[in-house]
């Protein structure tokens, strides 16, 4: 499909917030304390933990704000990649324990069919 998650996509933003009022301002109020610059962990570390989250979510929209993020709070290139590989790491990591749960599953499938 081109043009999936476009930037012109946020023309949409406020036609959804009006379509779920309720849901938006919870949603919004959540975003601001999560994203805070108040709080015990840095800004910085913030946004690289944002960013690892949206490489495993695969959010473009959240990868763009949390790099422009990042690097307005400070963050090296470097930063950036090892938080792209530890991303990674736990995404692969991920798989191999949900891995264990297909196994177990597997078993209790087979076995009632035995």
């Amino acid at each position: 499909m081109p043009g999936y998650q476009a930037p012109e996509d946020f023309a949409y933003a406020k036609e959804l917030i009006a379509v779920a009022r309720k849901e938006a301002e919870a949603f919004f109020n959540l975003k601001h304390t999560a994203e805070r610059s108040d709080g015990v962990i840095p800004a910085k570390y913030r946004e690289l933990m944002s960013i690892a989250v949206a490489l495993t979510t695969q959010c473009s929209y959240c990868i763009d704000a949390h790099i422009k993020n990042a690097v307005e709070a400070g963050a090296t290139r470097e930063e950036i990649g090892e938080t792209i590989f530890i991303a990674a790491a736990l995404r692969a990591g991920g798989a191999v324990g949900n891995g264990l749960l297909a196994l177990r599953l597997f078993d209790e499938a087979t076995a009632v069919a035995d």
